[in-house]
């Protein structure tokens, strides 16, 4: 019982949320899709046919799964109330819910490890949980607000104007965050937005439309089309927020100096390939849109990628280092450099990265090595010598936010026998 409440249980449950969370996300957003994809693909009924006078809109024949389907959409609502009528809600709230909960068990229980890096702010583990926290209702606030002034008969002026606010909130973030935390809290926030939508406009529009018709009134449009909007936009969040649910495993964009910046240009290619395939839904192919996004994600790729591997002259010595915190470098860090070594390096990785990448893990929180790498004996250090190279050297994300306080002079031993020994 006491292993199943410690670091092992805490994995059980991250796995269950995590699972959980994917699978009411591939619910929410596939009816998403399929419905924006459902309103761009009807047509409208022949003048003075039996459904026009229903006051049917459009309507659509398919087949799929070996049957015939003629899903139709009325202008405002049928004559009749249906009987059974499905409501599209709860994969929204159980998406979003289940994400929170990651927060917490992810991040927030361990804020001092997963949000904080003491080289972009020196906070406590509680400030960092409230900008996490207050980055979701403050992005809520002024998104929904945003939508309830003028800019809300300009889609593609409000829309430049959310992107924007979004790029600044990444700003924020990566600047006050570590990487990885401030780049899940941008999609938290594009998700809370998302939720708040269903939850507030779209959700309550429809309730009111239904009331209406329980009562023999005509609905007031007005609901309709105020929801039809939020769908929307949430469509166009999904491809970005997706992309930051996977962020964590790519160092090379949250470690960044810039990583702002890269999330925008990966954002904005998402947005421009996702609106082709609107548009294309609706009988209009415009290739420029999804080539500008593989163009912006090429750049990206480009603009980003680590300087190439070269035959390096080792210089005389690699000078020890001595941090802030008086964590002295390991003896082998004053080596020379010519003798860069595997057991030099793993002296190295033992002091500053085996805390979390072991059989047996000492950091809290860690009930296993992240990932798999346990970097114990030198063979596995040769093992995954091109990974902590890349970690540890190029991108410099680990150890996670330094926790460790790994110097500059070892991740230069690190360097030096990979690029002249390791391989």
């Amino acid at each position: 019982m006491e292993t199943l409440f410690g670091p092992y249980g805490v994995e059980w449950l991250n796995l269950l949320v995590r699972w959980l969370h994917l699978i009411t996300g591939i619910a929410w957003i596939g009816a998403s899709f399929y419905f924006v994809w459902l309103d761009n693909s009807i047509r409208p009924p022949k003048p003075g046919s039996p459904l026009a006078k229903k006051g049917v809109m459009g309507e659509l024949w398919a087949v799929h799964g070996g049957g015939f389907y003629n899903p139709q959409k009325y202008l405002v609502a049928p004559d009749e109330l249906p009987e059974d009528l499905h409501w599209f809600k709860w994969e929204a709230y159980a998406t979003w819910l289940s994400g929170f909960a990651m927060l917490f068990i992810v991040y927030y229980f361990n804020a001092s490890a997963m949000m904080i890096d003491k080289n972009v702010a020196d906070l406590t583990s509680l400030q960092a949980v409230a900008v996490g926290v207050g980055t979701l209702a403050g992005g809520w606030l002024v998104y929904d607000t945003l939508c309830k002034t003028a800019l809300a008969e300009k889609p593609a002026v409000l829309g430049t104007v959310m992107f924007v606010l979004i790029v600044s909130a990444a700003y924020v973030l990566t600047h006050t965050l570590s990487g990885r935390a401030a780049y899940i809290h941008v999609g938290a926030m594009i998700g809370t937005m998302m939720v708040g939508n269903v939850l507030f406009v779209i959700i309550p529009g429809q309730r009111k439309l239904v009331d209406a018709m329980a009562k023999g009134e005509s609905p007031d449009p007005i609901y309709g089309k105020r929801a039809k909007v939020r769908s929307v936009h949430n469509n166009y969040f999904t491809l970005p927020v997706l992309l930051i649910m996977i962020s964590n495993h790519y160092a090379m964009t949250y470690s960044h100096a810039y990583s702002w910046l890269v999330l925008a240009a990966i954002m904005a290619a998402g947005v421009l390939i996702r609106h082709f395939f609107n548009l294309r839904h609706a009988g209009k192919v415009s290739p420029a849109f999804p080539i500008a996004g593989v163009i912006l994600l090429a750049g990206v790729a480009v603009a980003i990628a680590p300087a190439p591997r070269k035959a390096v002259a080792a210089p005389a010595t690699v000078a020890a280092a001595v941090d802030a915190d008086d964590h002295a470098a390991p003896a082998a860090a004053a080596a020379p450099a010519a003798q860069a070594s595997l057991s030099s390096v793993q002296q190295v990785v033992t002091q500053r990265c085996t805390s979390c990448h072991s059989a047996t893990p000492t950091q809290a929180g860690f009930a296993s090595a992240p990932g798999g790498v346990m970097l114990d004996t030198e063979a596995q250090v040769k093992q995954h010598a091109a990974k902590i190279y890349q970690r540890a050297v190029q991108n410099k994300d680990m150890p996670l936010a330094n926790m460790t306080h790994m110097t500059d002079a070892e991740r230069q031993l690190i360097g030096t026998w990979f690029e002249t020994s390791a391989n």
